[in-house]
């Protein structure tokens, strides 16, 4: 019972992190007109982080170029007196000559040389262990590109984000119900506990994560949708509230302009990946294990999404 709420959480997780960078590139466009606003917020969330990477680029990134880049998101479950661990790791590559992005979700549990620790471990370990840095690093060593930005959540700030834009609208394929909500065919408006127990459900659906993934897509796009046209919203200050509350990262006020200038048109093509890899038990401990050949590959796409192949 522990291990299936945790499981929701994580989800849940999973799709706040996925919505966060999206809207980046749609509410600093409306932040013009509302700057000490927005800068305030940005101000509240601008984390820096001082480390020395694992992989580094040919030349320093510069985003006024538009040269494609790499957001870690971690999603945290913070108690008080434990910092938790990175319950979802989530892996977005930017490319403005594309016009895309790619997610790559990283499964908490698998099999990874913790970089700074001298340990391999489950990769959501890192955090617990030394913080977004040693996450970074981690993270970097396994798939062998360079990560240049973070952002940190906790999963409170979901349903936050969802009211906050003042909720989405999805068009459902298929008819169930999940977390007292029932769910119809057809096009439906979803406030944030709606939204997230829509993205959740998986048993119901014959497609299994296939299904799942495309209504997480649903509500990551929906978010987008909204945050894209926030000066249609009323209450733009409670979205800088909810990110306000809810998030840190090393992404600058001027690195959220340069993003919103030069990169927006990549939220219209959204791929989702997926590193596939085998439960094993080692040591007594159960890991999710990728093989050599799957990670190379992994590696080699996000690298050419990142012009660094």
């Amino acid at each position: 019972m522990q291990r299936a709420k945790q499981k929701k959480k994580r989800t849940g997780l999973k799709i706040f992190l996925s919505v966060l960078l999206i809207l980046v590139l749609g509410i600093v466009g409306y932040g013009y007109s509302i700057f000490h606003n927005v800068n305030k917020a940005v101000n509240t969330v601008h984390k820096p982080i001082d480390r020395t990477p694992e992989v580094k680029r040919p030349s320093e990134l510069s985003l006024k170029k538009k040269e494609p880049f790499s957001v870690l998101m971690l999603g945290v479950d913070e108690r008080p007196g434990d910092k938790g661990r990175s319950d979802t790791m989530v892996v977005v590559t930017v490319n403005p000559q594309t016009n895309s992005m790619e997610m790559l979700s990283i499964p908490r549990d698998t099999r990874v040389e913790i970089v700074g620790h001298g340990t391999v471990d489950k990769i959501n370990h890192a955090y617990a262990f030394g913080d977004v840095e040693m996450s970074m690093n981690t993270v970097e060593k396994f798939l062998d590109i360079p990560i240049d930005y973070y952002i940190k959540m906790n999963m409170d700030g979901f349903k936050d984000i969802v009211n906050a834009v003042g909720g989405i609208t999805v068009n459902n394929d298929l008819d169930f119900s999940q977390g007292g909500h029932h769910f119809a065919k057809g096009k439906l408006d979803l406030d944030g506990d709606a939204a997230l127990s829509y993205a959740r459900m998986r048993k119901q659906d014959a497609r299994g994560d296939f299904g799942r993934q495309m209504r997480q897509r649903q509500v990551i796009e929906g978010v987008m949708n909204k945050g894209a046209n926030i000066s249609a919203l009323w209450k733009y200050d409670d979205v800088l509230r909810a990110l306000s509350n809810n998030v840190e990262t090393n992404l600058s006020m001027d690195d959220m302009v340069d993003i919103q200038k030069n990169y927006a048109g990549a939220r219209h093509k959204i791929e989702q990946l997926e590193i596939k890899g085998s439960g094993s038990t080692i040591g007594g401990v159960w890991y999710y294990v990728v093989p050599d050949e799957e990670r190379t590959n992994i590696q080699a796409h996000l690298k050419e999404h990142l012009g660094l192949s």
